[in-house]
């Protein structure tokens, strides 16, 4: 699919905060990162979250760090790392994949390329591009990983090596669980891909923010006024479920079909019931 100009025009209209996070660098430095921290900091710019699968804690992926957070309990940074994490996705348990920007004043540069933690997030291992690749949008299925970095598709089998695929003008990547298709939501509207992100079909309405595909049945989008759908044939039809509180949103995963945690401008909100209802997990700084 060739990008149109009328991209960022059209997501500035929907949301211009959002396509403020979404399409251009929080920052530049770097990181190193040690023991799990205790600092009790407040959460800002949420660029991922995620449900580690070892013990079932909800991480928070931001300007600032990675956080974990619990109902009623102050957010906690994980390790020291005060990096910009943008792209961020959980492979597997203990195990997450980032990109984004060291922290200013550290020793990570300034576009970390590939980042891999397997002791989640206390700390972190370049696996590839670092000081070359920005990577906003990270997602994988069947052991492949799938990024949008440099405004193309990056596909990876072993984090080493990539192989570069469409370029096109989006917001985020979902691929689905059986790793057949790969979407990505762009002004025109979600776009779908069935050769691994080749080439995209034209964009089908409604236009969407965010996605995730926790099962092949079970396709969650949210739009950029915080509006969040669920399809159940690939992004064919959508179904709307409930406004998240707080507007546009900042980050959405899903874990399941039943429980999704989403991000907005006012806090991390989760919903148990398949996202009729959401509660709120943590406010987010102003």
């Amino acid at each position: 699919m060739t990008a149109r100009p009328a991209t960022r025009t059209l997501f500035a209209a929907t949301g211009t905060a959002l396509a403020s996070l979404a399409l251009t660098a929080c920052g530049s430095g770097a990181s190193n990162t040690g023991a799990a921290s205790d600092e009790s900091t407040p959460l800002a710019h949420v660029h991922g979250l995620g449900v580690d699968p070892a013990d079932e804690r909800v991480y928070v992926a931001t300007h600032n760090g990675v956080h974990t957070v619990t109902k009623g309990e102050e957010p906690k940074l994980v390790g020291e790392s005060k990096d910009d994490f943008m792209g961020f996705t959980v492979t597997g348990d203990n195990t997450f994949v980032a990109g984004g920007h060291g922290a200013p004043g550290s020793d990570r540069p300034g576009n970390v390329g590939l980042i891999e933690t397997t002791d989640a997030g206390r700390t972190w291992t370049s696996r590839s591009l670092s000081g070359e690749a920005d990577f906003h949008s990270l997602d994988s299925a069947k052991g492949i990983v799938y990024g949008y970095e440099g405004g193309r598709i990056r596909v990876s089998s072993d984090l080493k090596s990539w192989d570069d695929r469409a370029r096109l003008e989006a917001l985020d990547l979902a691929v689905s669980p059986n790793g057949d298709r790969l979407l990505a939501t762009t002004a025109e509207g979600v776009v779908n891909s069935t050769d691994g992100g080749r080439t995209f079909a034209k964009g089908a309405e409604p236009v969407q923010a965010l996605l995730s595909w926790p099962s092949e049945k079970s396709l969650f989008g949210i739009d950029p006024s915080g509006k969040l759908s669920r399809s159940e044939d690939g992004g064919t039809t959508w179904k709307q479920l409930a406004a998240v509180p707080g507007g546009q949103p900042q980050a959405l995963t899903a874990v399941n079909s039943d429980h999704i945690l989403a991000a907005t401008q006012t806090g991390v909100y989760e919903s148990r019931d398949g996202g009729k209802t959401f509660t709120e997990l943590a406010p987010l700084a102003s």
